[in-house]
């Protein structure tokens, strides 16, 4: 059995819990019946602009490059003597079994209370092999997720025989295109070979979430900076990356109008310069801990989290529809702590009935756990 990496599994079960702190903060701005942001969005006052920009945007915006560089530092590179197939055949053996379980429920499940119409139903169902169903807008992080397995095999020969200076320059490279989201909102939709014909631009290949990737290995091997200086450089960039991206948003969301929800989440993609780098700074922070062994509820989350991602959209609108009573300007909590309260409800029925299946034969295929 594989020693725990004990700052990992801290890593996840905090990113599993930002992750539905964020979708507990779109209750307060999506202009969607499902309370979650849609294409629209509109902040009722002050209250919910400040305390959605601080949730969703200051602390929990690394969520998902958190979950791609934990995945990345654990995988990269490959096992001396795993071929490509074993590779694939171990990754995907984990993570499609429950990924194409939670496809179906999503489908059909909310037909059990009158959460969709069978019309709905058969329309997601249709698909299917495309893309994640309407009720399940959390699933897209699987798709990204898959492609990294995908491509791991094919960087990792690079990445054992380079030079720490020549990730530093591809890593200055994906540092570079994480400003091409805000070129493409101010400046032009399309850019550097970008037109109808051709969506792989200039720097196509050093952007998107292989750059995580290699950030992690950089991380892993070549980054030699002491507990202390992980933890001030981490604190120091974190801050920054978080605070502008609560801004960002708190700068848009103009209580009362309606706004493009792409507009006013304009620098809250995961590879902006901002985001990249509060991921960065939390990153080094998490990784400064030194336990030997974390405690047993830290371990065990950190085993669920994988389930209690997938299903926690069950869990977390109806808590969410509960405590906000039909009116997002005065919920039965104040804002600043209502929340919080709905996600740490919607943690805890993750978590138990996570930890319920797993007692189940076969559970792996259903929590990857």
């Amino acid at each position: 059995m594989n020693k725990r990496i004990v700052f990992v599994d801290y890593i996840r079960v905090v990113a599993c819990f930002m992750v539905m702190l964020v979708h507990a903060s779109e209750n307060f701005y999506g202009a969607d019946a499902s309370g979650l942001a849609g294409n629209v969005s509109m902040l009722a006052n002050e209250s919910n602009r400040f305390w959605v920009a601080f949730y969703d945007g200051g602390l929990s915006r690394v969520a998902v490059p958190l979950f791609i560089i934990v995945s990345a530092f654990l995988l990269v590179p490959v096992k001396a003597g795993t071929s490509m197939t074993q590779f694939y055949s171990h990754r995907f053996k984990r993570i499609l079994p429950p990924f194409i379980c939670f496809l179906l429920l999503y489908t059909f499940l909310p037909l059990a209370w009158g959460g969709m119409t069978w019309e709905q139903s058969l329309a997601d169902l249709k698909m299917l092999p495309f893309n994640f169903p309407s009720m399940a807008g959390h699933l897209w992080f699987m798709y990204p997720l898959i492609s990294l397995y995908i491509i791991i095999p094919v960087v990792s020969p690079w990445l054992e025989r380079a030079k720490p200076k020549e990730e530093l320059i591809f890593i200055g490279l994906f540092a570079f295109t994480t400003i091409i989201p805000w070129f493409h909102r101010f400046v032009s939709p399309e850019l550097w070979g970008e037109c109808f014909w051709n969506q792989f631009s200039m720097f196509w290949y050093c952007s998107g979430y292989l750059g995580y990737l290699v950030l992690a290995h950089y991380i892993r091997v070549h980054l030699k900076w002491n507990d202390q200086r992980r933890l001030r450089i981490g604190l120091i960039c974190f801050i920054i990356g978080a605070a502008f991206t609560a801004w960002s948003f708190w700068w848009k969301g103009e209580p009362g109008l309606l706004i493009e929800t792409p507009m006013l989440e304009w620098s809250w993609e995961f590879c902006t310069p901002n985001v990249l780098l509060a991921t960065f700074g939390a990153f080094l922070m998490f990784s400064s801990i030194r336990q030997q062994e974390a405690p047993a509820f830290v371990t065990t989350t950190s085993r669920l989290s994988f389930g209690m991602y997938l299903m926690h959209l069950f869990f977390l609108g109806p808590i969410a529809q509960w405590l906000i009573a039909g009116d997002v300007a005065h919920p039965l909590l104040p804002v600043w702590l209502c929340i919080p309260v709905i996600a740490i409800l919607t943690f805890i029925c993750c978590w138990i009935t996570t930890h319920l299946l797993t007692l189940l034969p076969g559970s792996k295929y259903l929590v990857g756990a």
